[in-house]
């Protein structure tokens, strides 16, 4: 009896001494986020998701983060993911369902979207232009409005979505219809 209540016990602070043991990292300082169109919980009408890392300024200026004519994964970390559960068409361009990540070349006044059909790539650093699906170019608006954080919204227009990003004093917004 003494033997199984002394194993218990040796056992027991074995077990506690590892979890004690464990350590956790710290915060991404870009955390990863998802957004969704339509929000609802209800899956069965889904249009979109995005998959993305969202980083901070913290007094920092986005063009020195993101110059001019260089592409940008749209975030930080592994580059955006996008996911389109119904063919949808940008620029007159149709684009079957399915996975895709997002890249972007911004400009003075203007930005350009790619979809590109790889998938699970960091960064930019494996990009390939003949993997492009389809290129937008869309006005790149400055506002007075300071947004810290790198974001994105969907928001219902016409029969489809504008997929709407913004960071420091920069908007854009990408029309997908269905």
């Amino acid at each position: 009896m003494i033997k199984k209540v002394f194993f218990f016990i040796f056992a027991f602070l074995l077990v506690s001494f590892q979890v004690e043991a464990q350590e956790f990292s710290e915060l991404d300082k870009s955390p990863m986020d998802i957004i969704e169109f339509p929000s609802s919980i209800s899956q069965t009408n889904k249009l979109a998701r995005i998959l993305y890392s969202r980083p901070q300024l913290r007094g920092r200026d986005v063009s020195t983060l993101v110059p001019d004519g260089k592409l940008w994964r749209l975030g930080a970390n592994e580059a955006t993911e996008l996911t389109l559960y119904s063919d949808m068409k940008l620029n007159d361009k149709s684009i079957p369902a399915g996975s895709y990540t997002l890249y972007a070349i911004p400009a003075e006044n203007k930005m350009t979207i790619i979809i590109n059909s790889a998938t699970h790539v960091w960064g930019v650093y494996s990009y390939k232009k003949e993997n492009d699906i389809t290129r937008i170019t869309v006005p790149l608006v400055e506002v007075d409005e300071l947004l810290e954080v790198f974001s994105m919204a969907f928001e219902a227009k016409g029969n489809g979505f504008h997929l709407h990003m913004g960071w420091g004093h920069f908007r854009v917004a990408v029309p997908f219809v269905k």
